[in-house]
């Protein structure tokens, strides 16, 4: 994966990193400590888009503060207590011109849960142009029972299907489940509205949840997806120490791809 390079004119760099929400108990790494590692990180890599999960409102404003070159989408405000964003940052003079943010239950548009969910889950998708170039970005992250990733995943389909199937578009996430897994089939295959999406591993499956340990806890779980008007040129999981200290609990995934359209 390139780090810090001028990309060509019809590439884009993706990346998704779930944050670790900075609320919670995790002694030596708590976000106080480890969000040290997140300035190097973004000066060795700096992808066009990056989506982030379990960003408490502090992390949001970190964040703004500190990709300087980048706009983001996916806040919401006002928030209840705690509340958990999932964000998509864009490199500037990349322009969002549409986005929507929705809930993974039977009522997207108001903030809601399936009854089987343990907590509220949503995507955040927009719509990015840069000159003649447009590119579909959506980033989620899923709840922990496989029916509900199969609807959740299902929603997500649907929704992108409002656009033309020939836009490059690209499904960051931590999806809770890992590769073969009924809602990763569901993604793979498409429906009758949407021809199915890629991951950028595909077969080559390795571990991105570590817990902190660099070790392999929870498998493949987070995972970049991308439709056949791009082409992948190169891919990487980031499990390098940054300041001392992991980021996340999660290790950043990134790829770049070549566009189409």
């Amino acid at each position: 994966m390139k780090t810090n390079e001028q990309i060509r004119d019809n590439t884009i760099s993706v990346m998704t990193v779930n944050l670790r929400f900075g609320l919670a108990e995790d002694g030596r790494n708590s976000w106080d400590i480890r969000k040290h590692g997140f300035p190097l990180l973004f000066d060795l890599y700096q992808p066009d888009f990056i989506g982030m999960q379990e960003a408490n409102g502090f992390q949001v404003d970190f964040f703004q503060d500190l990709l300087s070159d980048y706009h983001f989408i996916g806040k919401r405000t006002p928030a209840p207590l705690h509340w958990q964003d999932n964000l998509i940052f864009f490199k500037k003079p990349w322009k969002c011109s549409r986005q929507e943010h929705f809930f993974l239950s039977d009522t997207p548009s108001i903030p809601s849960r399936f009854p089987e969910s343990k907590w509220p889950r949503q995507c955040i998708l927009g719509v990015f142009e840069n000159n003649e170039r447009v590119v579909i970005c959506a980033n989620t992250h899923f709840d922990f029972e496989s029916p509900v990733q199969v609807k959740s995943a299902k929603i997500i389909l649907e929704r992108l299907s409002q656009f033309p199937k020939t836009y490059p578009a690209v499904i960051t996430g931590d999806f809770n489940a890992g590769p073969g897994s009924p809602c990763y089939n569901v993604l793979i295959s498409g429906d009758k509205n949407r021809n199915g999406f890629k991951e950028i591993f595909c077969g080559e499956y390795s571990f991105t949840q570590h817990g902190f340990t660099g070790k392999n806890t929870g498998g493949h779980i987070d995972w970049i997806l991308y439709n056949k008007s791009l082409k992948l040129n190169a891919k990487e999981i980031i499990r390098n120490k940054y300041n001392g200290v992991h980021p996340s609990d999660h290790f950043p995934v990134c790829a770049e791809f070549e566009c189409f359209l």
